[in-house]
């Protein structure tokens, strides 16, 4: 299809039955249906996809463009581009993502974070500039807090 991005080849695979202890780094695709016991973290430069399969297990932190979670993970998880949480997935820490996925069923013990970009700030307007400018302008875009006193503005 047109304009999508081209996914990542997984080229590695943590079997089930499988424990790896230590911080782990991989490029491109990454499969966990064992166990991590330490950070796993995909290497810049270009794209890259974390999938933990419904019998894997990750402790520690967990970084990517694309992660895909249908196990546990115990720690942090930043995903640059986008989180998919799929119904058996469980989370404990805190998530950083800029697109999420969510299906019924996930759970997550933390914080959900959007890293999102601001907005471009919106040109002033001159009628708003020429306000801010005059004697007095100031005061008149300063909100007003609203009042039941008939006396006062």
């Amino acid at each position: 299809m047109l304009g999508m991005k081209r996914q990542p080849a997984t080229r590695s695979v943590i079997g089930a039955g499988m424990r790896v202890q230590g911080p782990c780094k991989f490029s491109d695709g990454l499969q966990i249906d064992g166990e991590v016991l330490g950070d796993v973290t995909a290497e810049g430069g270009q794209p890259s996809v974390l999938v933990i399969g419904e019998s894997g297990s990750v402790q520690g932190a967990i970084s990517a463009d694309h992660v895909v979670i249908g196990g546990s993970v115990v720690g942090p998880v930043l995903a640059r581009e986008l989180l998919e949480l799929q119904s058996k997935a469980r989370v404990q820490g805190d998530v950083r993502y800029k697109a999420l996925e969510m299906q019924q069923g996930a759970t997550i013990a933390g914080q959900l974070q959007p890293q999102v970009t601001p907005p471009p700030a919106a040109p002033e307007s001159r009628e708003s500039r020429s306000l801010r400018e005059s004697p007095g302008g100031r005061e008149a875009m300063e909100p007003t807090e609203p009042t039941l006193d008939p006396d006062r503005p």
